[in-house]
């Protein structure tokens, strides 16, 4: 049995009751995940599911042979492999660790077998598959619409969130990359944040400085998602 007394534990894990978490958590294994470790690929077979801890992972898909574009990012507040709870073992899309960290994975056979003897278990995880439909919804609008400075804003709140951390390393290329903007929009939009006082960047570590303003300059896609999630999910 996994001892995770005075560690953070992911908030699907936590709201079980406390019979089903401990029997679930049984059945996971805690491991690192490694940044920039690719985790899936589309199409690949999962072969297991990942519960984050103190770690997130960037979905993104995949825009031409050079470039992806990031469409959802999982942290603490859900899962990698939800597909599962539908019998559907194949891997929709392309998942990247973008913060380091602990997270909690079981095989996908054993978490089927789960799910199978646990309606709660699930019925909590078809919520947060329909909450994870909503937010890739929300970003291709948000991609097709927004501003990058917006853009920008909800994306680094939304890491916020999931490093519970004001700092973060993150490079300008980055950026881009996964906004799928060129780097010379990402450094205006970053600029334009830092000169409001909103952020710090430099050398490829970002601070937040003043959360209510950076919320305030981010596109409502951020508060959506957050309001989708609480909704459904609590």
């Amino acid at each position: 049995m996994l001892n995770l007394d005075n560690q953070p534990l992911n908030h699907l894990l936590a709201d079980l009751p406390a019979k089903e978490r401990q029997r679930l958590i049984g059945q996971c294994e805690s491991v690192e995940l490694i940044f920039n470790e690719t985790l899936t690929e589309p199409g690949d077979t999962l072969q297991y599911a990942w519960f984050p801890n103190q770690s997130f992972i960037s979905l993104t898909v995949p825009i031409d042979a050079r470039s992806n574009l990031e469409v959802g990012m999982i942290g603490n507040e859900g899962m990698l492999g939800n597909t599962l709870v539908l019998g559907i073992n194949t891997a929709p899309l392309h998942a990247l660790v973008q913060g380091a960290g602990q997270a909690l994975r079981i095989s996908a056979v054993n978490l089927q077998q789960q799910i199978k003897h646990s309606p709660i278990l699930e019925a909590m995880l078809k919520k947060y598959l329909y909450v994870s439909v909503v937010q890739l919804s929300q970003t291709a609008g948000c991609t097709r619409f927004h501003l990058i400075e917006a853009r920008l804003a909800r994306w680094l709140l939304m890491t916020r969130d999931r490093a519970e951390s004001n700092e973060f390393r993150i490079t300008q290329e980055f950026l881009a990359y996964m906004l799928g903007v060129r780097r010379v929009g990402i450094t205006r939009a970053a600029k334009a944040l830092q000169q409001r006082q909103l952020i710090n960047y430099q050398r490829g570590y970002i601070t937040i400085l003043d959360t209510e303003g950076l919320e305030a300059s981010a596109c409502s896609c951020y508060q959506i998602d957050k309001h989708t999630y609480q909704r459904i999910m609590q």
